[in-house]
């Protein structure tokens, strides 16, 4: 079983950017294929971007151009840089391990999941 934990959330204006952080530990074979999710609370969750093995990588149409997923595999290792952000990118941004491909992030069953970090763009 894959333990994550996430960091590197906070506070930023409108326009600015963050980069958060996954940490990964335990059966590190499931970081093979990764995500990143976010939920506002009482709406559905949201798949934001995803990461296979070969690099091959999948966007939500709302962060295309503004958020990068990257993964370094020989720290285990998942980041999310977001830049540009916007008051609609503030939620509990989840990382996920494990995850089955299809075609969009959001559809993605990911049975490994962090606590979260919270995220929030003012104006």
């Amino acid at each position: 079983q894959v333990q994550l934990v996430e960091s590197g959330g906070g506070s930023v204006e409108v326009g600015g950017s963050l980069r958060l952080s996954c940490a990964a530990s335990g059966n590190t074979a499931s970081t093979y294929s990764m995500a990143w999710f976010r939920q506002v609370s009482g709406k559905k969750r949201e798949g934001v971007a995803a990461i296979d093995s070969e690099g091959n990588t999948l966007y939500a149409e709302s962060v295309k151009g503004r958020f990068t997923i990257s993964q370094d595999n020989g720290r285990n290792i998942l980041y999310l840089q977001m830049s540009d952000l916007k008051p609609e990118d503030t939620a509990m941004y989840y990382c996920a391990a494990d995850c089955v491909p299809d075609c969009t992030v959001t559809k993605m069953l990911c049975p490994a999941q962090g606590q979260g970090t919270q995220v929030t763009v003012s104006s």
